[in-house]
């Protein structure tokens, strides 16, 4: 059949971990990243396309002969009608041009926390209970908190994208009163805070589950169990980031918790999608919070996460095709897939402009990524070549310092901030205490 074109669509470390992965695969030829940043002009070709142009995609990807085209962001599996249909629509020859990612009826998972909570309650899947109010009724959630605060806590999210920043988990009633003010604040989240849900606030630590769902044969396969850190400073103080490291595997996650894991959500979740018909042949992440009661979900994402991506693409093992297996999530061969990964643990800390999740500059020269580090990758977010041999900052989250070793998450974690202390630019921040808790932990 011959090697495959890939395109990659996204520009975060996410998409630069799944390049660089996709491009090992023996089957690939070439690997295309629209619109890519620095890092990924290393690893794959960088071309000039909005992800959310579907028209501009859908021809690059006649032009080229892409094989297969994998969806990073979750913009566009929401947005304008959700970029999988527009790719069924145009009816390309059977098996010419596969697209890996949900229709936007699956990606409203994401696109929708109250669609999403009615799909998980519908389904019996242990969740939270919430209560939904839209924005011209700001005024009835804010009596619905003066009301229930005293019984219990509770987070306020807008129901849309947010990009990472749409919850908000407040410390007191009059901090829960300005978040409902906040998120329901035209200006600041547009229509992603058109409704907002109050939830009941769920006591215990959270963990990062990703498989590869497949609707059309019910089969799905899942990476290990990750552990994101939301909070912008050590501690987990400070407002939610769209992530300022992960790790995985982690020992929170028990065989005992999994097997409740497949069983209690991701079976029902898989039973309910296919009851209503929705197609889903992509990357599906649930976020789980594991309390005294059991595992229990805090919500869905349409995609890889990020960063919890950047340590799973570290952990896989090499044998391990992703081309390959995202194929087979898409051909209805996925119980054929097998996913191994490398003994001990992979870990990612990500560093960030200053001022971040707030405003912060770009265009900081960025030194040290020219060093190798056995073990140690750097995956690009927000950077950009402002001309040949400078690389500078583009964004919020600038890097994904990411290592792995096999002699586990102390190892990995001392290794990861060795490579941290030899990158720099101006303003740089980061938590330096990512996978602390893992390390923590009483080995079983």
């Amino acid at each position: 059949m011959g090697k495959k074109n890939i395109l990659v669509l996204g520009s975060g470390g996410r998409e630069h971990a799944l390049a660089w992965k996709l491009k090992q695969s023996p089957r690939v030829r070439n690997v295309y990243c629209a619109p890519g940043n620095a890092g990924t002009s290393f690893d794959a070709i960088n071309v000039p396309l909005d992800p959310n142009n579907f028209s501009s995609v859908t021809n690059f990807v006649h032009d080229n002969n892409i094989g297969l085209t994998v969806v990073g962001p979750e913009d566009p599996l929401v947005n304008n009608g959700g970029i999988v249909d527009a790719f069924n629509r145009l009816c390309f020859p059977e098996n010419s041009h596969h697209i890996f990612g949900p229709t936007q009826a699956g990606a409203m998972l994401e696109g929708s926390k109250v669609f999403a909570k009615e799909v998980m309650i519908t389904a019996g899947i242990p969740t939270a209970p919430y209560a939904g109010f839209s924005r011209e009724n700001q005024g009835d959630a804010i009596a619905y908190l003066r009301e229930q605060w005293k019984n219990r806590g509770y987070v306020i999210k807008a129901d849309g994208l947010a990009l990472g920043k749409g919850v908000i988990v407040p410390k007191d009633l009059t901090e829960a009163i300005q978040a409902v003010r906040d998120l329901t604040d035209q200006t600041k989240f547009g229509d992603a805070g058109k409704t907002i849900l109050l939830e009941e606030r769920l006591e215990g630590e959270e963990a990062s589950i990703i498989a590869l769902f497949d609707t059309k044969t019910g089969a799905y396969q899942l990476f290990p169990a990750s552990q994101d850190h939301k909070k912008v400073f050590d501690h987990d103080r400070g407002p939610n980031t769209g992530g300022m490291g992960a790790y995985a595997p982690t020992r929170l996650i028990t065989p005992d918790i999994e097997s409740r894991i497949r069983s209690e959500i991701f079976d029902k979740l898989m039973h309910e999608l296919v009851k209503r018909r929705i197609t889903y042949q992509g990357a599906l992440y649930a976020g789980i919070m594991v309390t005294k009661q059991g595992p229990q979900v805090l919500e869905i994402n349409a995609r890889f996460g990020d960063p919890e991506t950047q340590p799973l693409m570290m952990l896989l093992d090499p044998t391990v095709d992703l081309y390959y297996a995202m194929m087979s999530c898409l051909t209805g061969n996925l119980n054929q897939v097998e996913i191994k990964n490398k003994p001990g643990s992979a870990l990612t800390v990500v560093m960030t402009s200053g001022g971040y999740p707030g405003k912060y500059e770009k265009g900081r020269p960025i030194s040290g990524l020219n060093r190798s580090i056995p073990g140690v990758k750097f995956f690009h977010a927000g950077t950009k070549i402002q001309e040949p041999g400078i690389i500078v900052t583009n964004g919020g989250r600038v890097l994904g310092v990411t290592a792995h070793s096999p002699n586990g998450i102390l190892d990995a974690n001392e290794l990861a901030y060795k490579a941290v202390l030899q990158l720099g630019f101006q303003g740089v921040q980061y938590r330096t205490d990512i996978g602390v808790k893992e390390i923590g932990r009483t080995p079983n």
